[in-house]
């Protein structure tokens, strides 16, 4: 079955349909994407989901890969979530970053978005990287902030949706692809250490980790870059 991107709130996403662009809904829910290849099928009410406008642009079945259902967490572990949220203010003289990468298929037209506070300021940055992979772009947006946060000599306090970067990075993954990079990250770590990583639930209303993500795809529907800009 093929896939339309829609609207699900304030993300585009990718929504399973016909041939014809028709969504395809079982008891109401329709199978839908945040990313192409990352592993997570979500199920989003078919009222909640908007058409963009103008002619649907079908995607072939194969460009997503295969996703397992992510279960709705209990009522107990949405009241635990909710008393220790994600922070959305920095702390002393430290820099609070969000980052997060896009693909548009995986390899595919990729974009880096990332947001940094500290003090009274607030930058954010959204990057066209060219042809990538998803882990790529992710990699790329924690390198971005922390060179931001070497530049200006301050601690860094990043989160990340991306469970392989927090994997390669901090828990000794093995790493089979995308050597360089992940070795120029751990380089600018180890040149930065005052840096902690922290891994975020993507696409869980966490406002600032959502707002990196549309940066990374504003890049990819661009393909342009903005580089560090003030908000």
């Amino acid at each position: 079955m093929p896939w339309r991107r829609v609207r699900l709130r304030n993300a585009e996403v990718l929504a399973r349909c016909d041939a014809s662009g028709e969504l395809i809904s079982k008891e109401g829910r329709v199978e839908v994407r945040y990313k192409p290849n990352d592993g997570r099928a979500y199920f989003a009410s078919a009222a909640n989901l908007k058409p963009p406008g103008g002619a649907p642009k079908i995607e072939p079945d194969s460009f997503c890969g295969a996703g397992e259902a992510v279960k709705k967490p209990s009522k107990a572990k949405k009241k635990a979530s909710s008393a220790t949220p994600a922070p959305e203010k920095p702390e002393g003289d430290e820099i609070l970053a969000y980052a997060d990468g896009a693909c548009s298929g995986n390899p595919g037209p990729a974009g880096v978005g990332a947001v940094a506070m500290w003090g009274d300021q607030m930058r954010e940055l959204s990057e066209y990287i060219g042809e990538a992979t998803n882990n790529i772009a992710e990699l790329t947006g924690i390198l971005r902030a922390v060179e931001l946060a070497h530049e200006l000599g301050r601690p860094l306090r990043l989160y990340t949706d991306s469970t392989y970067s927090i994997g390669v990075l901090t828990q000794g993954w093995k790493v089979k692809a995308n050597k360089e990079l992940v070795a120029k990250v751990r380089q600018a770590l180890d040149a930065h250490p005052d840096t902690k990583l922290f891994h975020v639930r993507g696409h869980q209303g966490v406002r600032l980790n959502e707002h990196a993500d549309e940066l990374a795809v504003r890049a990819v529907q661009s393909r342009e870059s903005t580089g560090w800009v003030g908000t």
